[in-house]
């Protein structure tokens, strides 16, 4: 059935596929502009505050009249002469006009009056002054720039705004509704199908994309119509984005990719007038593959939840659907669509003539997580113990990005310890972490803690061990982490995708070991079976509820009580049976969940020897493997037939 390995999961692939021009942002673009400009300003006043200050220890300014008693009294040694400006210096300090004697000056400036003064130059020939004449400037550039460059300053912090106003990469005010998609033009670093590990489903199915782009006349021709939405459906991190890129790859035909959230905007219409423009740039190129990311950000059911829907989502909806109805068979345009959330799709988009094509992306199973383990792994130097194969069966659930994670995580933990290669134990170090969360450092347990909780997670592990369809036991630990202070792993021997009544039952019985243990050995109950407790809940509620496992409800299905729902939705939904049955219910799930307790019970008083010995060895060693768990039970049976 499945699956990519990842968004990017190709290792031998560079950044993007056939990237469009690329454009190089001018000095004033940059984020730093303002900031420079603010740099600028400082400096500015700073100087103009400086002048200012250097005035004050400047020449005196004096009148007219003392200058001339000054002459008189020939204490004037030189002037100099500028226009109606005369500078000079005395021969002796005088004192200023504040009357002080500490403030005297020697340096003067004075201006002559408006209508002259004809006698000066003699006066100034009898005193022997010497004289300079200086011809007046024709601006007073330091005046100009000192009064322009608050404007200045201001406009440009006026421009920098607007340059930011007009966004990143250039986009002006006038064309925010412009198509903001990036095109991937054809390249020889396209993305293949043989770059997608698995999926084999989905690829039977994009084929026939593939087919109609590169030849649509020979399809026609049968009378066959290839649909002009394609959606994506899966977890995240399955690759779809990937896949899409590989359809583009195959049929080498241009690529838009963008996301929902690139069509909203502050502006009302901004989304619908970049929808129209997005489509417009397609068919210029066609054949071409338009893929929108996320849809579910521009997708949502109209009108739903509580306070009504959004205008601007929902207008920009509206345009999408109207532009998937004007298609025409000619253009040869084809609309791909990723979302993890189907269920929030409005329903106007699924119909034929518009994503009418859905192909599902699920989760990998354990050969395609083999080959997607391959695949990360051609970079990274591993040690002789590492098996991939085993890693791959030991990581149900994962993901195609959760295993490059995964391997990533281990070669920072080999880093970190400065070694070669990277280790089994590195691999399962990393795991331990994605699953459970980092190690609690520093955290002090007590020795009655410590004791409690390798009791509870050997119950766990006797009962999982002990029991016929439970998944067999991986691996036991004590050590605290963020998500849990122990852990029993188990992993499935091979892939499941129906659950048998035997297999679930089992299932809760070891949910239910650690309070057994608890109760058997301490007699008494602790708050570490929280999660426990939850989890058995809920699958007994399903088994009671949705599949008709239980002796009261054995042909009946009541209804679902999980799934994502909008809030409205979530209001107004209604039980579908009435009170009585639902404490019937409650009573099946409680007699369930009794059940699971007494077997687990019974196992672990069964093997109390056992249980006793692994609690010690995990005081002592925080980790002891699954196989280690299976001998102390074979053990444990011997000893039983021995006394005999």
């Amino acid at each position: 059935m499945q699956e990519p390995t990842g968004k990017d999961q190709n290792p031998h692939q560079k950044n993007g596929t056939g990237k469009g021009p690329q454009f190089t942002s001018p000095w004033y673009a940059s984020q730093n502009y303002t900031y420079h400009l603010w740099i600028l300003m400082i400096v500015m006043l700073a100087l103009f505050g400086w002048s200012i200050y250097m005035s004050g220890m400047g020449p005196e300014k004096i009148s007219y009249s003392t200058f001339l008693s000054q002459l008189d009294e020939d204490n004037v040694a030189q002037v100099t002469v500028q226009g109606d400006e005369i500078r000079g210096s005395l021969k002796k300090a005088v004192e200023k006009n504040s009357g002080s004697k500490e403030q005297t000056y020697e340096k003067f400036i004075t201006y002559l009056p408006s209508f002259g003064d004809k006698n000066l130059m003699e006066v100034l020939d009898d005193n022997d002054v010497e004289l300079t004449a200086v011809p007046e400037p024709d601006t007073n550039w330091w005046y100009l720039i000192v009064t322009l460059l608050p404007f200045v300053i201001l406009i440009s912090l006026i421009y920098s705004q607007y340059r930011r106003f007009q966004g990143q990469g250039g986009e002006g005010l006038f064309s925010i509704g412009q198509n903001r998609a990036r095109l991937y033009q054809r390249s020889q670093e396209s993305t293949r199908f043989d770059d997608v590990a698995g999926a084999q489903g989905a690829k039977t199915e994009l084929h026939e994309l593939v087919a109609f782009l590169k030849d649509p006349g020979k399809i026609r021709e049968l009378g066959a119509e290839v649909p002009k939405g394609v959606m994506l459906v899966g977890p995240p991190g399955t690759g779809k984005t990937l896949l899409a890129r590989a359809v583009a790859g195959e049929a080498d035909v241009p690529f838009f990719s963008i996301t929902g959230s690139d069509f909203m905007e502050m502006f009302v219409g901004v989304g619908a007038k970049r929808v129209r423009s997005l489509f417009q740039d397609a068919k210029k190129n066609a054949p071409a593959i338009i893929f929108i990311d996320e849809i579910d950000a521009i997708g949502r059911r109209r009108g739903a939840g509580l306070g009504g829907g959004h205008d601007e989502r929902e207008q920009t909806l509206n345009q999408l659907l109207s532009e998937l109805d004007g298609f025409e068979e000619s253009q040869n345009v084809i609309v791909m669509t990723a979302t993890n959330r189907p269920d929030v799709l409005d329903p106007a988009l699924m119909r034929p003539g518009r994503f009418d094509r859905r192909i599902i992306v699920d989760l990998p199973n354990t050969s395609d997580r083999q080959k997607i383990l391959e695949i990360y792994a051609h970079n990274k130097d591993l040690a002789d113990d590492v098996d991939l194969g085993a890693l791959a069966r030991s990581t149900p659930g994962f993901s195609g990005a959760d295993l490059r994670n995964l391997l990533n995580e281990a070669a920072l933990l080999a880093a970190r310890e400065n070694k070669q290669v990277i280790e089994n134990h590195d691999i399962e170090q990393a795991r331990d972490k994605i699953l459970m969360g980092l190690v609690r450092q520093g955290l002090a347990l007590t020795e009655e803690e410590k004791q409690m909780v390798a009791y509870h997670e050997a119950g766990h592990a006797v009962v999982g061990a002990s029991l016929k369809y439970a998944d067999p036991v991986h691996k036991v630990s004590i050590v605290p982490r963020t998500r849990a202070m122990g852990a029993t792993q188990q992993f499935p021997e091979a892939e499941k995708y129906i659950y048998h009544k035997q297999y679930l039952t089992d299932r809760l019985s070891v949910m239910m070991g650690g309070r057994a243990a608890e109760m058997l050995v301490f007699d008494t109950a602790t708050s570490g079976a929280a999660n426990d407790l939850q989890s058995a809940t809920q699958i007994a509620r399903r088994m009671v509820l949705e599949w008709g496992m239980s002796g009261r409800f054995e042909h009946m299905a009541l209804g679902s009580q999980g799934g994502e729902v909008f809030l409205g939705e979530e209001l107004a939904k209604t039980r579908e049976y009435s009170e009585m049955t639902a404490q019937e219910v409650d009573g099946e799930v409680e007699a369930l969940l009794s059940q699971a307790f007494a077997q687990a019970r019974n196992i672990l008083e069964t093997n109390r020897d056992a249980m006793d010995q692994l609690a010690e060895t995990l005081i002592e060693n925080e980790e002891v493997a699954g196989q280690r768990v299976y001998q102390l039970l074979d053990e444990n049976r011997e000893a039983k037939k021995t006394s005999r």
